[in-house]
């Protein structure tokens, strides 16, 4: 667990919904850094510049899922 989320800040959650099959290298270890690499996987990630930068760098293969 990260220093965030174990304080208390506030949470991401991320669903990965799509193939790095024929991206860009940098697309697939963005996923790796997001703790990302299969379809359907999720991880739980603090909310920070960094972290929404590497989400925006591959929204068109992850989505933000609810947290309950």
């Amino acid at each position: 667990m990260s220093k965030a989320t174990k304080s208390g800040g506030k949470t991401l959650r991320v669903e990965q919904i799509g193939s790095p099959i024929r991206r860009e290298h940098t697309q697939r270890a963005t996923l790796i850094g997001l703790r990302l690499n299969r379809i359907g996987r999720v991880a739980t990630l603090p909310d920070t510049p960094a972290v929404r930068g590497m989400i925006g760098k591959v929204a068109h293969l992850v989505r933000m899922v609810e947290s309950t």
